[in-house]
Parts: structure tokens; C-alpha cells; sequence
């Protein structure tokens, strides 16, 4: 059975990887023309079930390898006094599995764990499907014609696979309020394993070494109504950015004095996609294509992992009957999906301080609950929306499925 996977960022070879092992034939065809994020991209956590899924993939050594390796946050705001945070323990609280990694070098382990079982088409991109009933016809940007029994949509917030199969972004997209950007510059403070934070009302700018590049990566948070802009150009982008914090003060002017020469910007909106159902016939999505928590507030990265491991484990154990597959994939995974749509706004009110109160809060909490005895954090992050949504879907065991005849 061929399956046509597109994005080759994280759900898309995590369903490949597993997909190949279950008898299938993936193919994952990926618009630019290499890997897309090199050591680019911020950086995100892989939590409790989503690191015990690379674990069963064979990965979780390099990924840990890779892991970011920060282990202090300093939060600084103006007229205040600096707030110290222990990351190391705050995550240990958090979670009894979890790591902190570059986008970017997940995206390159993932890629050399499938690269010798998967066919990728780099540098091309689906220009229409039609599906039939019985398999999909796909016509690609470079005017090949193939076909496969399924297509998933793995290609992120912006899918093109759920734009052609369920339509027009704007219905389905539900803005937060909050814009993200992130890029690579000098290191001009070295910061070595930490990580420093400036806070104000609506504003968040963090500055964090990368040890694999003698780089610093400069992120960006705002609140802002919602604003006009073409997701593909970066100069419009780079532009707003700079509008946005050009007299912030603290150190975003030297920050800003290297942005016009990063390669690796990146900037969207803090947004989710809303779907009544992921699949329609023999075209599916999986992850922040298909349920898009919000970037950076919502952990997208954990949900894609898993979401990727279940959709496979479901249509190998469904064999030929797709629909039956899907049908219990979305059954599994939509409890999850929603409640990290859930947390988003609440985890964005959090960094994002909206006023005055949280702004003189937060920085404390934050200092505060690592201090606390290892059981007791896990006590308090299991009572609240986070924490329920790190381990609220419990890992299914698809081990006897390898191999089956599809």
C-alpha cells in the first residue's frame, strides 16, 4: 500500500518511520529543495510519551545528544531586579521524560532514521489530487503523475495538502492574538547554557546560546490585533518585526541590528486550526496541519510525534480498511488535540504577560515552584491543563502489528 506523505519536518517522518515498519511504502515529497531547517527553527520539547516514541524508533540517543542543554532562565524587566529560574528542575517537575532540542536537529535525526526506507521528493510539492474511492491521482508542481492509495497532509499551519482536500485557510484558522519570530544571530553576550528573558506588558524577547553553532538565537513574542501580511515574505515579515520592537529598548536594538541578515527567520501568527474531521475519502492530515494547537504555546511538537505513531499503528492494525483506520486514529488522538487547543491561550497569558499583575507574578512562580521537592511539582502540574495534556494519552502498543501484509 503507497502512501504520499507531504512535510518532511517532524509528523512526517515519524509516520513514515513507522508506516515502512507496519509493510507500507511511504513516499514524503517536501516543497524546498533540502532539508528545510538545518540548525534553524526554535527550540521545542518533546515530552513524557512523544520522547518514548522516538525511544521505540531508535532515535532517542541522538536526540538527546542533540538536546539544547540550557539549564538556567534569567527574567529581567525594566525598573526591576533580575529573577533567577532553574530549568533543569522545572522540567524534571514537569515531566519524567522530556527534552528540549533545536527544531532543526530533530528534523535532520528524524530525516537519517527514514532516509533509507523512505522515497523523498525535495523540492517539489502536490498541485492537485483526486480521489476516487479506491486510491488518489496526484499531480505534482514538477508535472509528475502518480498514484497512491492515501495521501496525509503532514505540511504544517499553512498545509497545502489541507487547502486543496477541505478548502480555503481562513475558515478553519483561529488567530490567538499573538505573533511569533525567531532568528539566528552573532553571539554577542555569551550566554553559554543560559537563557535570558526581557518581559513587559504584551512583549517577550528571549536571547539563548546554541552550543552546535557558537550562534545565539534571538525569539520574539507579541500581542497585537491581527495583522496583514503575506506568510511566504520574509522582508514584509522582518519589516513588522522591527515596526513592533523598534523602541523596546533593553538589548533589542542590537538584536534587530542583525536581522535584515538572518537567513533563518521565522515569523507567523499564534494560531490553531480548527476541523470538524481530519480525513475526507483517502486523503487525511496529522498534525499541525490537521489540529494546529498554536506555535510555541501549545505543544505541537509532542502532539505531532504521537499523533504520527498512532495514525500509523491504526491503519496497520486496520490493514486495507482505510476508513476504519482513520475513523480510530482521529477517536484516539481529538481528546488530546483538544485539550492542547485548550491550554494554548491559557499558556500564552502566561509568557505573554496581558497586564500589569501577571507581569509581577509570573517571573516568581516561575522561580518558585522548581524549588519545590520533584513529587510535589509533578502533584501541581498533574492538576492543571498542562500537565493533564503531557499525559493524558496513554502510549498504544502496536509491537505485534510489525511487518503485517497490507
Amino acid at each position: 500500500m503507497k502512501v504520499l506523505i507531504s512535510g518532511a519536518s517532524v509528523a512526517g517522518p515519524v509516520l513514515a518511520h513507522w508506516l515502512h515498519r507496519y509493510g507500507f511504502e511511504p513516499t514524503i515529497v517536501e516543497r524546498t529543495p533540502a532539508l528545510r531547517h538545518g540548525l534553524g527553527g526554535h527550540a521545542v520539547d518533546l515530552f513524557s510519551s512523544a520522547a518514548e516514541v522516538t525511544r521505540r524508533m531508535g532515535c532517542w540517543d541522538a536526540i538527546d545528544a542533540a538536546r539544547t542543554r540550557l539549564d538556567s532562565l534569567t527574567i529581567e524587566r525594566f525598573g526591576k531586579r533580575p529573577v533567577q529560574v532553574d530549568l533543569g528542575r522545572m522540567y524534571a517537575g514537569l515531566s519524567s521524560s522530556h527534552v528540549e532540542i533545536l527544531r532543526g536537529e530533530l528534523t535532520r535525526i528524524l530525516y537519517g532514521t527514514t532516509r533509507d526506507s523512505t522515497e523523498y521528493l525535495f523540492g517539489d510539492s502536490i498541485a492537485t489530487m483526486s480521489d476516487d474511492g479506491t486510491g488518489v491521482d496526484v499531480t505534482f508542481d514538477s508535472g509528475t503523475e502518480r498514484r497512491f492509495d492515501l495521501v496525509v497532509g503532514a505540511d504544517g499551519l499553512h498545509s497545502n495538502v489541507r487547502r486543496l482536500a477541505f478548502g480555503p485557510e481562513g475558515p478553519l484558522h483561529r488567530p490567538l492574538g499573538g505573533y511569533l519570530a525567531v532568528f539566528s544571530m552573532p553571539d554577542l553576550f555569551g550566554l553559554g547554557n543560559r537563557t535570558l528573558a526581557h518581559l513587559s506588558v504584551g512583549k517577550l524577547v528571549g536571547i539563548y546560546g546554541v552550543r552546535q553553532t557558537g550562534l545565539t538565537r534571538a525569539g520574539f513574542l507579541f500581542r497585537a490585533p491581527e495583522l496583514q501580511y503575506d506568510y511566504r515574505d520574509k522582508n514584509e515579515q522582518k519589516a513588522l518585526l522591527a515596526k513592533e520592537f523598534g523602541d523596546y529598548g533593553w538589548k533589542v536594538p542590537q538584536l534587530l541590528q542583525h536581522l535584515d541578515a538572518a537567513e533563518d527567520f521565522y515569523f507567523d501568527s499564534i494560531s490553531q486550526i480548527t476541523l470538524d474531521s481530519w480525513y475526507r475519502g483517502r486523503i487525511g492530515l496529522v498534525g499541525d496541519a490537521g489540529y494546529c494547537p498554536g506555535p510555541a504555546v501549545g505543544g505541537g511538537t509532542s502532539l505531532a510525534v504521537v499523533s504520527a505513531y498512532v495514525l500509523a499503528g491504526e491503519l496497520a492494525a486496520a490493514r486495507s480498511d482505510l476508513q476504519s483506520g482513520l475513523r480510530n486514529y482521529e477517536r484516539i488522538i481529538r481528546p488530546l488535540a483538544d485539550l492542547s487547543r485548550r491550554i494554548s491561550p491559557k499558556v500564552m497569558g502566561t509568557i505573554i504577560p496581558g497586564g500589569s499583575l501577571a507581569l509581577r507574578l509570573m517571573p516568581h512562580a516561575a522561580a518558585v515552584l522548581p524549588k519545590l521537592p520533584t513529587a510535589v511539582q509533578r502533584l501541581i502540574w498533574s492538576q492543571n491543563a498542562v500537565g493533564k495534556a503531557i499525559s493524558s494519552v496513554p502510549l498504544p502498543d502496536y509491537s505485534d502489528l510489525t511487518r503485517l501484509p497490507v
